[in-house]
C-alpha cells in the first residue's frame, strides 16, 4: 500500500513538472503585426549640438511611422528566431538643429525596407499559465512579461530625397559628391546590410494572442542614407561636369558663395548611419501540429 502511494505521489509530483516543461512548444510558432515609428541617426539634422552618432543626437520631429510583420519560431524555451519585414521612413533637417549644422541647409528623406533575421534571448520567460488576466498588475512581483534581447542581421533599401522648388528628387543618382565623374568613385549602392540590435516585451492576453513592444538600433554598412558622408566636391565643378543645376545646387545649397571642392567637409565619413525602430505588436499564437509544423 505504501508502495502505491509512493509511486501515485511521484506521478502526481513529476507530471505537471513535464508539462509545464513541454507547454511552450505547444504554440512555438506566432505570427507578428506591427505598427510603429521610426528615426534616424547620420549626418543631417539632429540634436541642437554638434552631431555625435549617439541617441542623444536624436530630432522627434522626424519621427515617422513604421508598419511590420514577422514570424518567429521558438528554437528552445529562452531562445527564438523571428524573421522581419519592415516599411518606415527616415528624414533629417539641417534646419532643425539649432548648431554649426545649420547654415549647411541639407535636408532629406528616404524610405527604409528591411528584410532582416534576429535572434532572441528571453531574460524573463514567457507566462505560460493557462490564466491570461491583468489583475497581476497589481504588484510589480506578480508581472510575468516576456522580456528579451535580440541581435540579428539583415538587408534594407534605402531611396534619399530632397526637395527643391516642391519638387523631390532622388539624390543617389546626382552624385552630390563628385560620384561617377572621372577620377571618382562609383555610386555608391542603395541596398545594404544591417544588424538589428535591441529588448522587446510580450505580454499574453489569452491562449491565441500576445502584446508585444520592441525597440530596436540598426547598424549599417553606409554612410549615405541621408546622401551625406565627406567633403564638398564643389558646385560650380559638378556643373560644370554634369550640365545638370539640379545635382549642383543639391551639392552645396547654402546661401552665399559655394565652397570648391575638397575645401571643407560636408559630412563625417568615420561613421556609419544609423536606423531605429519603436513598434508595438499584437502576436497571434499558431498551435503545433503533432507532425510539429503550425497548426493553420
Amino acid at each position: 500500500m505504501i508502495r502505491i502511494l509512493t509511486i501515485l505521489i511521484l506521478i502526481c509530483f513529476l507530471y505537471p513538472v513535464k508539462t509545464d516543461a513541454q507547454r511552450w512548444k505547444r504554440t512555438r510558432y506566432e505570427i507578428v503585426y506591427g505598427l510603429g515609428v521610426s528615426n534616424f541617426l547620420g549626418d543631417l539634422g539632429g540634436a541642437n549640438k554638434e552631431g555625435s552618432h549617439f541617441i542623444q543626437d536624436m530630432e522627434l520631429r522626424t519621427t515617422r511611422p513604421t508598419v511590420y510583420l514577422g514570424a518567429r519560431y521558438k528554437i528552445m524555451e529562452r531562445l527564438a528566431v523571428k524573421f522581419n519585414l519592415i516599411y518606415g521612413m527616415v528624414s533629417g533637417d539641417d534646419n532643425f538643429s539649432e548648431s554649426s549644422r545649420t547654415p549647411r541647409n541639407l535636408h532629406f528623406r528616404s524610405s527604409i525596407y528591411e528584410l532582416s533575421n534576429q535572434y532572441e534571448y528571453s531574460i524573463v520567460r514567457e507566462k505560460l499559465s493557462s490564466r491570461y488576466t491583468f489583475s497581476n498588475f497589481r504588484g510589480f512581483r506578480d508581472m510575468s512579461i516576456n522580456t528579451f534581447v535580440f541581435v540579428g542581421f539583415g538587408g534594407f533599401y534605402f531611396n534619399p530625397k530632397a526637395n527643391y522648388q516642391g519638387k523631390w528628387y532622388a539624390l543617389q543618382p546626382l552624385g552630390t559628391e563628385g560620384q561617377g565623374l572621372e577620377g571618382e568613385g562609383g555610386k555608391y549602392s542603395r541596398i545594404q546590410l544591417a544588424i538589428p540590435m535591441g529588448i522587446g516585451f510580450k505580454y499574453g492576453i489569452n491562449r491565441k494572442y500576445s502584446f508585444g513592444m520592441e525597440f530596436g538600433i540598426r547598424y549599417t554598412t553606409t554612410d549615405y542614407i541621408d546622401d551625406v558622408s565627406t567633403d564638398y566636391y564643389g558646385r560650380d565643378e559638378i556643373l560644370a561636369a554634369t550640365g545638370n543645376e539640379i545635382a549642383a545646387y543639391f551639392s552645396d545649397p547654402r546661401e552665399g558663395d559655394p565652397a570648391p571642392a575638397g575645401a571643407q567637409w560636408r559630412g563625417d565619413p568615420k561613421h556609419k548611419d544609423m536606423y531605429m525602430f519603436l513598434i508595438f505588436q499584437l502576436i497571434y499564437k499558431l498551435r503545433t501540429a503533432r507532425n510539429g509544423f503550425p497548426k493553420f
